[in-house]
């Protein structure tokens, strides 16, 4: 599973486990990911990549202005719509 800034993932680890989130950067080789609830863009979860699942997912965060339009975006994943594929 390749990693990049705009994937979706879903955490299989902690306590965020089973909640889906995008990865908006990295720092020192670790993924920085954000949900828009519970950990912001303004202040990314370092995150352990083996402890995510990648979709083939990918938004575009030039698009994603705020919090609010994150949660907007994660909204099919986390609550319905149709359902991810994982890789």
């Amino acid at each position: 599973m390749q990693l990049t800034e705009g994937s979706v993932v879903r955490s299989t680890a902690g306590h965020d486990k089973g909640s889906f989130c995008v990865v908006v950067g990295f720092r020192g080789g670790w993924p920085l990911v954000a949900d828009g609830r519970e950990r912001k863009l303004e202040h990314p979860k370092r995150k352990n990549p083996k402890h995510l699942a990648g979709t083939r997912e990918r938004l575009n965060l030039n698009e994603i202005h705020g919090n609010t339009m994150l949660r907007r975006k994660l909204w099919p994943f986390q609550y319905g719509g149709q359902p991810p594929v994982f890789e």
